[in-house]
């Protein structure tokens, strides 16, 4: 979710916002299994929502909606059950749109209080023996409220904190080192946290998998891809030309950081016991909850003094929600696209007299890890990867591994192209921050870390393939 001003109300963009907001409704009340007449509200809602970001998105997004087209026309001319696959198409889109936007309001609150940006300004101001783990843990911390918001968030508090230094020489080691501990730190989220796209995506696309059954051993990805950064930036330390001037002890202490543990404490408790309650997946809670959660803070805010409810929703519908209009299009039109392309795909791959199931299963497993990043490469949202490749995977019984992995091995490609591929919201933005290209971070800044990461990742789905088995 990048950093995007709001942008001014306009008939289209309102409508776009109440669009997002009515799309998010109908999600949550389906996955709520209140199913109704508002079912039938879902495909003309995204057709419309789609329609209207078309006219606002820039030609290379226009595009993708453009491919979307050709592939359901596609789909209607070569694929007998049509309209059950264009049927999910449609939900996944309104899934994908309702989830960012359900995301975002959480965003919204967070950036307004200055607690979180005490936090985030405490991390960035650590002396440099603990300032990596400082910064990819508490990036961690801070994905799970503000999504890519938190790479804005703590990215600005970084540099600001780095142009404080005098010394150019030690200025540029110190930008680069900050703002990789908040980028891996980020991606270090994506295999476990209940809030990120590639959980909600890969456990639904894999049967007999939900956040509950993976969260523990993609913390074992999470906890690799924390360590070996740290591992890294501590034995690799650029060599100075002359020593550094000694830094004065950072402001305040870690007590500034309760508000977001707190923050934290109360939505894996609020989900995980109306998840016991209910039975339902985590993403219908999450759905859920984190609207009401920052509607909640926004409240508080009122309290001491911020803008009243119904201006702050307002400006959350009609402003910043239209504002991510380029982001909403891509991810929906990923998941479509994906979605639709797969049984289109599933005949070609089986024409070729590739046969999937057929591999070993241990190469299956790794594939993951390399693949979805090399496609990343190539410009492959990991939704549109994801989507288009799952659905051609062996079933976890023929492949003789617990679903859990499959799931764990496609999440730790996913964090690996985020790390590399120019194209991800991630590496641009660090490289943004950093006055560096895209392609700069991911390849040059990163070259050696994911060289480690996918030999590591590598393995580990293979040793936990072993242990679950």
């Amino acid at each position: 979710m990048p950093t995007t001003p709001p942008v001014a109300p306009t008939p289209i963009t309102r409508l776009t916002g109440l669009l997002m907001v009515l799309i998010t409704c109908l999600v949550i009340v389906q996955e709520w299994h209140l199913t109704g007449p508002l079912d039938g509200l879902v495909v003309p809602a995204v057709t419309l929502l789609v329609g209207l970001l078309t006219l606002q998105v820039a030609p290379g997004r226009r595009l993708f909606v453009a491919t979307a087209v050709l592939l359901g026309l596609a789909l209607v001319w070569r694929v007998a059950d049509w309209q059950s696959v264009l049927l999910d198409a449609f939900h996944s889109a309104a899934f994908i749109a309702a989830f960012f936007a359900a995301l975002a309001t959480l965003r919204s609150a967070a950036q307004q209080a200055a607690s979180i940006r005490a936090a985030g300004n405490f991390l960035a101001l650590q002396p440099p023996g603990r300032r990596y783990l400082a910064l990819t843990l508490g990036g961690q911390a801070f994905a799970l409220l503000l999504n890519y918001g938190a790479i804005a968030l703590l990215g600005s508090l970084a540099t600001a904190a780095a142009q404080d230094e005098p010394d150019a020489e030690i200025r540029s080691h110190r930008t680069r080192r900050m703002l990789l501990a908040i980028q891996r730190g980020f991606v270090a989220s994506l295999p476990w946290s209940p809030m990120s796209f590639s959980v909600a995506i890969t456990t639904a696309l894999i049967p007999g998998t939900s956040w509950g059954s993976v969260v523990l051993p993609a913390l074992g990805t999470s906890a690799l891809i924390t360590l070996t950064g740290w591992a890294l930036d501590t034995l690799f330390k650029p060599k100075l030309s002359h020593p550094p001037a000694p830094r004065a002890a950072p402001e305040g202490s870690w007590a500034l950081m309760t508000p977001l543990l707190v923050l934290l404490g109360l939505l894996v408790v609020s989900v995980l016991i109306l998840q016991s309650l209910t039975g339902l997946r985590i993403i219908a809670i999450v759905l859920l909850v984190v609207p009401i959660m920052a509607t909640v803070w926004a409240l508080l805010q009122r309290r001491k003094g911020g803008a009243p409810l119904g201006e702050r929703a307002a400006g959350f519908v009609f402003r910043e929600l239209p504002a991510y209009r380029g982001e909403v299009t891509l991810l929906m039109m990923a998941g479509f696209i994906g979605t639709v392309g797969a049984p289109l795909l599933a005949p070609l791959v089986k024409a070729s007299g590739f046969h999937p199931e057929d591999l070993p299963p241990a190469l299956v497993l790794v594939s993951f890890v390399w693949i979805i990043p090399l496609l990343g490469q190539l410009g492959m949202n990991p939704i549109l990867a994801v989507t288009l490749i799952a659905p051609l995977v062996p079933h976890a019984d023929q492949l003789g591994v617990p679903p859990e992995v499959i799931v764990v091995s496609i999440t730790a490609g996913w964090a690996l192209g985020g790390i590399s591929s120019p194209f991800t919201a991630t590496t641009l933005l660090i490289g943004s921050f950093g006055n560096v290209s895209a392609r700069h971070v991911g390849l040059r800044w990163n070259g050696s870390y994911m060289l480690c990461m996918l030999l590591l990742l590598s393995a580990w789905v293979l040793v936990l393939g072993y242990l679950l088995n």
